[in-house]
């Protein structure tokens, strides 16, 4: 497994998305959750996502429960809080393991191809994926999805 362009993961209605739909398109992969105090970031990544939707950019939401349980909910009942609460467009995924034996082989790739290496620290962490499927940035839950850091990365690889 050389690039994320050779995994699938679940789809909010329960089927399967392969990430190989990407390839040529900058990616942005967010472990997402709606109980977090880093939530109102949902906010920024909807404002990034029209940013730069037209110029090739790809916003992935993968929600997650294994950081202080706080994505308990359903498919449907993330997606609608997004919709409600932040009025979310990007793709908001089926759920994902990170950690431990149930972590997903998409954050395997990612935590060993990225800088630094090593698991994911909490909620909304950011993977910055280049247009040709290779790892090209790591950011904290702590980077705000506007901040200059993640927008001029983002821009370069536009």
């Amino acid at each position: 497994m050389s690039t994320i362009y050779d995994i699938s993961v679940p789809t909010a209605s329960g089927g399967s998305k392969s990430l190989s739909e990407y390839k040529g398109k900058v990616v942005l992969l967010v472990n997402v959750a709606s109980k977090c105090g880093f939530t109102p970031q949902y906010a920024g990544l909807e404002k990034l996502h029209q940013q730069y939707k037209d110029q090739g950019l790809v916003i992935l939401g993968l929600p997650c429960n294994d950081f202080g349980g706080q994505e308990p909910g359903t498919s449907e009942e993330i997606q609608e809080f997004c919709s409600l609460n932040y009025g979310v467009t990007f793709n908001v995924l089926g759920k994902v393991g990170i950690l431990g034996d149930h972590k997903h082989p998409l954050y395997t790739l990612l935590t060993e191809k990225a800088e630094p290496q090593g698991d994911v620290k909490w909620n909304f962490e950011k993977f910055l994926i280049s247009k040709d499927g290779e790892v090209a940035g790591r950011f904290s839950s702590k980077v705000a999805p506007e901040d200059a850091e993640l927008t001029g990365a983002i821009e370069k690889l536009l």
